[in-house]
């Protein structure tokens, strides 16, 4: 027999109730703050602005410097913009010179007249051997005596951004700047529209992001981390969707893994997170593919490099470790690289508090495993925080994966927390069952449908009944 669920007419100050339970109001007073912030383009625009002129003020007489200056024009001009035109075409208005002065006229212009950034310098050369070679790895005997340029510290993956040089593609166009800000784009359009289910939002919320300091430094720079950041954020924002196959977020996790190493902290996570959700065999499932396709890509793109596994140890894993003779140019003063310049000693203590920090994220992950892409991204952007922190060979630059993976949960949680205030609640039955039971009824020959017209013994016309079947397990 179908269970009958009665709820008494909602009255007027239930209703007014019901009203101030929206989004906005249920949220901490804290976060309301920070939304308000949020959508105030010119404050944003005008943080964006303090930060640039502090790099070009502070930052010497390098590419960091010219970036500093053309990215402070830029969220200048955005944040008068905002001011002055408040409305749609004002927002887009002041997105688009922040995106022009921040991104597109700094790297044009370093293309033109500057020397290729180290970043550029190696992932071009990579393209070049990786066409005529098979590897885009050197041999160890040329490792010898080329100093620290000559290695390269990404995996087979990143070297496609190096093609269009090899190829032939003058200036511009055969630069790897562009073509890594056009993936980071396209990748954090498709995050967007998972997350928030809306076309055009999605395309101003990846263009916000890329014009950003956070996307728009490293990129006008050339540095290879915004394409991980952008995959890893896809897969979470998948992972908030996709509970069955799991084949998408696999792929999309196993092109990170097969570019660059920062990317597997990422996917020891994510794959936790799936079990603790899904179960282990999901996880399983999950992992399997992604390792699976990143070792297809590397051995697909090149072949070569299997021939000299040492030589893939040397630029991989020992160089960025600071095991070879030459060092990376990536030593900002950070507690690993302060301990490491301290000798011999020094270094061996930095390598292991950088092993113990690995193990303290793998024993939270036992211990308190996150249960969702939220949560996992939590945890993501906090073990990379200490890897980086206490690696030998480190920048400040490698931070901008936290800031990042927290301008997604920030979203995210936004989106999440506003759909379940919006989610239908019947009769007092949670989201969940409440979603389940419309799930239920969808089909026209089902018996279970909500109606204002069929009322039990004892109920008024005006109460709302609600036929629940009892597979739910909906207690009454």
């Amino acid at each position: 027999m179908p269970m009958v669920i009665v709820t008494p007419p909602v009255r007027p100050s239930q209703g007014n109730r019901q009203a101030r339970n929206r989004p906005g109001r249920n949220q901490p007073a804290l976060w309301r703050r920070f939304d308000g912030t949020l959508r105030n383009p010119a404050a944003w625009y005008a943080g964006f602005a303090v930060y640039a002129t502090c790099v070009a003020l502070f930052s010497g007489l390098g590419q960091d410097h010219w970036w500093g200056i053309w990215a402070a024009g830029g969220y200048a001009v955005a944040a008068m913009i905002a001011v002055w035109l408040p409305t749609r075409r004002g927002r887009l208005a002041a997105l688009a010179a922040a995106l022009g002065g921040a991104l597109a006229a700094p790297a044009a212009w370093l293309v033109a007249t500057a020397p290729a950034t180290p970043d550029v310098a190696v992932v071009a050369r990579s393209g070049v051997l990786l066409l005529h070679h098979g590897s885009p790895y050197l041999p160890p005997a040329q490792l010898a005596h080329g100093g620290w340029l000559a290695y390269d510290p990404y995996l087979p993956v990143m070297a496609v951004f190096g093609l269009p040089k090899a190829l032939g593609l003058p200036g511009l166009l055969g630069d790897p700047r562009p073509w890594l800000a056009a993936a980071t784009f396209g990748l954090l359009y498709a995050t967007f529209r998972i997350t928030t289910r809306r076309r055009r939002l999605a395309l101003v919320l990846a263009a916000f992001f890329l014009a950003s300091p956070v996307l728009a430094f490293p990129l006008a720079m050339g540095i290879t981390d915004p394409p991980i950041i952008a995959l890893t954020c896809l897969a979470l924002a998948l992972l908030t969707r996709v509970r069955a196959g799991f084949w998408q977020p696999a792929v999309v996790l196993g092109v990170a893994c097969a570019m660059k190493y920062t990317a597997w902290p990422a996917l020891a996570v994510i794959v936790v997170m799936v079990a603790a959700r899904d179960g282990a065999r999901a996880a399983l499932r999950l992992g399997g593919m992604a390792l699976g396709s990143a070792a297809v890509l590397a051995v697909a793109l090149a072949p070569a490099a299997l021939t000299s596994p040492a030589g893939i140890l040397r630029n991989t894993v020992a160089y960025p470790l600071g095991l070879t003779a030459a060092r990376s140019p990536a030593q900002s003063p950070l507690p690993g690289h302060l301990l490491a310049t301290l000798g011999p000693a020094g270094h061996a203590a930095a390598i292991a508090l950088l092993a113990a920090a690995g193990l303290a994220l793998a024993v939270s992950l036992v211990i308190a495993p996150p249960a969702t892409p939220i949560r996992a991204a939590w945890r993501i952007a906090l073990g990379l925080t200490a890897l980086f922190a206490l690696s030998p060979a480190t920048r400040f630059g490698y931070f901008v994966y936290p800031l990042a993976l927290a301008g997604w949960m920030a979203v995210a949680a936004d989106y999440a927390s506003a759909t379940r205030l919006r989610a239908p609640s019947v009769a007092g039955i949670p989201a969940r069952a409440a979603s389940y039971r419309m799930a239920s009824s969808a089909s026209a020959s089902s018996p279970y449908l909500s109606s204002n017209r069929r009322t039990p013994s004892g109920s008024t016309s005006q109460d709302s009944v609600t036929w629940v079947p009892p597979a739910t397990g909906v207690k009454v």
